[in-house]
């Protein structure tokens, strides 16, 4: 996977660091596809991909669940696939290096925190499913996770982004994003932040920002920093 040469300064570490929850530390993709009728990526991409565009064009916050219901209408699927998808949100599932690599950068003495383009409950619940794979008794892996609904924007808008550095009490420049998609790359370059990318979906860049490192598992991501 491409790495990027530009502003990297090998002695660098970063005070914090954060995290795009819904695809960099999360298969969310497989929930969506299993929603589906045919229960396959053949459907599930599509929806994937219009919710992703719905959210990251929506600048100030709407209700998050409508977006999920939108666009599954609008790449024609039934009522009975966003409804699924929000039923068993519950059963979101880390990537299988999530638990251990967060385990890792705690060790190694990083604040860890999640910015997520989600409701305030279901960004709580899905973040819980992380931290119970880090720490199984006491279900803590983060100092802070903040949702679009609570900061009032969406990702990639410049204050979703200052909402989780202003809750962390951290700088940008003393902050390393992980993305999971392409519009965070560019979102949270703009801020300021170092950003790596988690590419695991296989998704196109968008953009001029290019990731100090782009890999398909989150532990390569953050090898640097591991």
């Amino acid at each position: 996977m491409p790495e990027s040469s530009a502003a990297r300064d090998p002695d660098w570490r970063p005070k914090a660091i954060v995290f795009d929850l819904l695809t960099g530390l999360l298969d969310s993709w497989s929930l969506w596809d299993a929603s589906t009728p045919s229960g396959t990526a053949a459907e599930g991409r599509p929806w994937r991909a219009r919710y992703l565009k719905l959210t990251f064009e929506a600048g100030s916050y709407s209700p998050y669940e409508d977006f999920v219901r939108q666009a599954a209408r609008d790449v024609g699927l039934p009522d009975s696939a966003p409804e699924a998808l929000l039923r068993d949100w519950a059963n979101l599932q880390p990537w299988p290096e999530a638990g251990e690599t967060l385990r890792q950068l705690k060790e190694n003495g990083y604040e860890l925190g999640v910015v997520t383009n989600c409701s305030k409950q279901m960004g709580n619940l899905a973040a819980s499913n992380v931290a119970k794979q880090v720490d199984p008794v006491a279900g803590q892996a983060f100092k802070a996770v903040v949702t679009a609904e609570e900061s009032g924007f969406y990702k990639p808008v410049r204050k979703a982004y200052e909402a989780i550095l202003e809750a962390l009490g951290v700088k940008a420049t003393e902050a390393l994003f992980v993305a999971g998609s392409a519009g965070d790359v560019e979102g949270a370059t703009a801020v300021g932040m170092k950003v790596v990318w988690h590419n695991k979906a296989g998704l196109e860049r968008k953009g001029s920002a290019i990731a100090l490192r782009e890999s398909d598992t989150l532990n390569d991501a953050l090898r640097n920093f591991i």
